[in-house]
């Protein structure tokens, strides 16, 4: 039985050993991927077997797939300067650039009134909630999506979507946006011409390597049905925890989610609160976006879907994946009611 039970897939991913492989085979070639001479063409072959990994497990063939630092720099790349509106649930690294001003309802949805100057989430990594995407969209974040609900590229519609490789079991620090074939987009990174012209820099190549080699063994996972044992889990860890009448909502539980994301608000016991005494007890959890951990504030996406700063402040999220068993799960929810009510005993 593993000391520590680690329940925060949606913040990172523990690393697959196939990228392990891919990575530690990366580190023995020299050769830059822009030069010519042999030890360059071989560097140059791996990185395009990795982008031909990555273009197959998103369904983008035709598309332009480009690699960057990350789903941040991604979001940056596709969304700067054009103007585009969103909503209060995006991801920080998309609000950042856009306009947040569309309306989300109570469960989370967000209307689209003019799809392509808007940017849309197709997984929230807060609450799990799954957009439906428009024709015609802008950009998507893919991130969350991505190795754990079934979909294509090519099928959605967008110009452009992102995905970042730490979520699937890949290395942190690469990731990939992906462009519709023929659009235009100016790079923000300027200098060697790498990566079609969109990102200029020397390719982490042993990122890359790692980012081909996790995403194909997602795409493989996620056919083979890894996810749909982990919506049971999820499942049967929310009707542990919501099910005894004490005040603890599980939100988004009406819509449409992520198979392994469960998002938990038992209003005026602090999320951060939560987080520190599960770490104490030997499970890893988050309050919200681990992006914005260790601030301590209400989370922006419960305040969107209309949930008090009160509620919003308590939230707790458990996000898990293939691996995790169900014995863990119950130790977690035996460890987290017994917190909950210590808390409810304080506070009466």
């Amino acid at each position: 039985m593993r000391s520590r039970i680690y329940l925060d897939w949606n913040a990172t991913a523990p690393l697959r050993p196939e990228a392990r492989a891919a990575m530690a085979s990366a580190m023995d070639l020299v050769g830059n991927p822009s030069s010519v001479h042999a030890e360059g063409r071989a560097a140059k072959a791996l990185m395009e077997r990795a982008r031909a990994q990555v273009t197959a497990a998103l369904g983008a063939e035709g598309a332009d797939v480009v690699f960057v630092s990350g789903a941040t720099e991604a979001a940056a790349l596709a969304c700067a300067g054009r103007g585009l509106l969103c909503a209060e649930v995006e991801h920080e690294a998309v609000s950042a650039w856009c306009h947040s001003s569309l309306p989300v309802d109570g469960d989370g949805r967000v209307r689209v009134d003019d799809p392509a100057r808007t940017a849309l989430q197709m997984a929230n990594s807060e609450t799990g909630i799954l957009q439906d995407l428009p024709e015609g969209l802008a950009v998507s974040d893919l991130t969350q999506a991505f190795g754990k609900v079934p979909f294509a590229f090519n099928w959605l519609g967008c110009a452009m979507g992102f995905v970042s490789a730490h979520k699937i079991g890949g290395p942190k620090g690469v990731g990939a946006l992906v462009i519709r074939r023929g659009l235009d987009l100016e790079a923000r990174l300027k200098g060697g011409g790498q990566e079609m012209g969109r990102r200029a820099g020397t390719e982490n190549l042993i990122g890359i390597a790692g980012f081909g080699a996790a995403a194909e063994a997602a795409a493989r996972d996620l056919a083979a049905g890894a996810w749909e044992s982990v919506l049971q889990l999820r499942n049967i860890l929310e009707l542990s925890l919501c099910e005894d009448g004490k005040g603890t909502i599980s939100v988004g539980k009406a819509a449409r989610r992520l198979p392994n994301t469960l998002c938990l608000v038992t209003p005026g016991w602090k999320g951060e609160t939560q987080v520190m005494q599960m770490d104490l007890a030997g499970f890893a959890v988050s309050a919200g976006s681990a992006c914005s951990s260790g601030k301590v504030r209400a989370s922006r996406v419960l305040r969107a879907m209309g949930l008090d700063e009160t509620s919003a402040a308590s939230a707790l999220r458990v996000s898990i994946g293939p691996g995790v068993t169900e014995a863990e799960v119950m130790r977690f929810a035996e460890a987290w009611l017994r917190a909950r009510d210590r808390h409810r005993a304080r506070a009466a």
